[in-house]
């Protein structure tokens, strides 16, 4: 992605703090560290108020957490005030880091590393991707909140890291198709490599955008509601019903009015219903609620 890669707002987005660094103490020791190491890596900071290093290593440290968005965590311990954990792990000078995993300690180092080192030394542990990962996670969480500028800010940021990442660019895609900028959804989607353009995430993606026009075509939702109120066969009238209770964020509306056409007349318009729901299935993606639920109430119809 180039750095003319439109990007919809400038708001960051970042989780908190108290999630992701704190303070420990040897009795909450067991429970900061090593249980918490069950589902994600800990680094333990053993530190020293006297300490100058220790100065100089734990904001770098506090740093590279963030920035791994959750992908891990970071507990620090004060030795001069709780003694007994670095006593019984060895610890003779510090700064001292050590990486829990499963429980255990896994890897570490003693002294102020430079920040590259320390980035590599995180890296290591979490893998390439996952702090990519993480920030797609919160991306995704901020777009399905309804806010499209913070979810742009995050997937335009991994796309400058990681140009041919195809769930960051259909991301960014779904940002723009929400503010209504189709033109610019599809731009984005045709930066993605050749070898990625048939993934899942911008499979998605695509049908949204062709479900986003449609919608635009839909018509008013009141007025389609009256006209199948007054006609219940008027299959147009209703399928046209879903398209718009879905533009305005009706999913289960949407799903409601096309499992009743599927149920009342299954081959109207060439099988129409069914077709458009398959388009709202890969739309919204595999794991959404209404895709789930969506997905078994047409099995039971098809196959009933």
């Amino acid at each position: 992605m180039s750095e003319d890669t439109p990007i919809l707002g400038e708001t960051g987005a970042g989780g908190s703090d108290a999630d992701l660094i704190k303070n420990t103490t040897t009795a909450d020791f067991m429970r900061d560290v090593v249980e918490a190491s069950s589902t994600v890596p800990v680094l333990v900071d053993f530190w020293a108020p006297w300490c100058e290093p220790c100065k100089q290593l734990t904001p770098i440290l506090e740093k590279a957490v963030r920035a791994a968005k959750g992908a891990i965590r970071l507990v620090k311990l004060n030795i001069d005030e709780h003694p007994e954990v670095p006593g019984q792990m060895g610890v003779q000078s510090v700064p001292a880091v050590f990486a829990f995993q499963d429980g255990k300690p896994v890897d570490g180092f003693m002294g102020a590393l430079p920040e590259s080192q320390v980035n590599a030394f995180i890296t290591r542990l979490i893998g390439e991707d996952a702090g990519a990962d993480a920030d797609i996670e919160t991306a995704e969480t901020a777009l399905a909140a309804g806010d499209a500028n913070t979810a742009a800010q995050i997937f335009g940021e991994i796309l400058k890291n990681d140009a041919e990442n195809a769930e960051a660019a259909a991301g960014l895609a779904k940002c723009y198709i929400k503010t209504g900028d189709l033109e610019r959804a599809e731009q984005t989607l045709a930066l993605v490599p050749p070898a990625k353009a048939d993934s899942a995430a911008v499979a998605s993606a695509r049908a949204a955008i062709e479900l986003a026009r449609k919608s635009d075509e839909a018509g008013d939702v009141d007025e389609l509601r009256t006209k199948v109120e007054n006609d219940p066969n008027d299959c147009q009238a209703r399928f046209d019903l879903a398209l718009a209770l879905n533009a305005k964020g009706d999913r289960q509306g949407a799903l409601d009015e096309l499992l009743v056409l599927v149920a009342k007349n299954r081959k109207w318009n060439d099988d129409a219903a069914r077709k458009q729901l398959v388009q709202l299935f890969d739309a919204w993606g595999p794991s959404d609620p209404a895709t789930t639920g969506g997905r078994q109430k047409l099995s039971s119809l098809l196959f009933a």
